[in-house]
């Protein structure tokens, strides 16, 4: 309120102890200023309201977007689960230290392709034992199935403490 008003704020009495309106004060003054104030007052709770509304209408946009870009992953997902290559052996056991360790074949990865050897071609273990002897100490590109996902491991068989070249055992499925 203006400043002349000697003190006078938004709740000070306008009148005397006897109930007369108060000579030091321009009362037109402070009782516009205060009617000033409270048009304010509500035309910022106004403006809060609709701030309110519209930061809710937002968030629920985003949490609908959000919704439906996991819909589209998962769809996404599924379709990527059908269309993985088929897989014709299995790696149960893999010693620790080994080529096949080091290259980060795991128990459970399916084969999809192992060298040039791959499901349509696949007859026997006897044609990945072939590729493996013909590989010694050359990389081998082997696609497997991990969780879903296809993955490619650079594995180079070579001769390691252990028995055998790779350091895995890999068993045919059966489909």
């Amino acid at each position: 309120l203006p400043s002349q008003q000697k003190g006078v704020g938004m709740h000070e009495p306008l009148v005397d102890a006897e109930g007369f309106p108060r000579s030091d004060i321009d009362l037109y003054q402070v009782r516009t200023a205060r009617h000033n104030i409270i048009c304010l007052q509500n035309d910022h709770k106004a403006v809060m309201k609709q701030v309110e509304e519209a930061l809710h209408k937002l968030h629920a946009r985003e949490k609908e977007k959000h919704a439906k870009d996991e819909a589209e992953a998962l769809a996404e997902a599924m379709s990527q689960s059908q269309s993985l290559p088929r897989a014709f052996a299995k790696v149960n056991s893999v010693s620790p230290g080994s080529p096949a360790s080091v290259s980060g074949l795991q128990v459970d990865d399916e084969i999809v392709e192992f060298g040039s050897v791959n499901a349509n071609n696949f007859q026997n273990l006897q044609n990945i034992a072939t590729v493996v002897q013909h590989s010694e100490g050359r990389p081998l590109s082997v696609t497997v199935i991990r969780g879903g996902r296809r993955v490619h491991v650079g594995l180079t068989p070579k001769c390691w403490a252990g028995k055998g070249l790779l350091g895995c055992n890999i068993i045919p499925l059966q489909r």
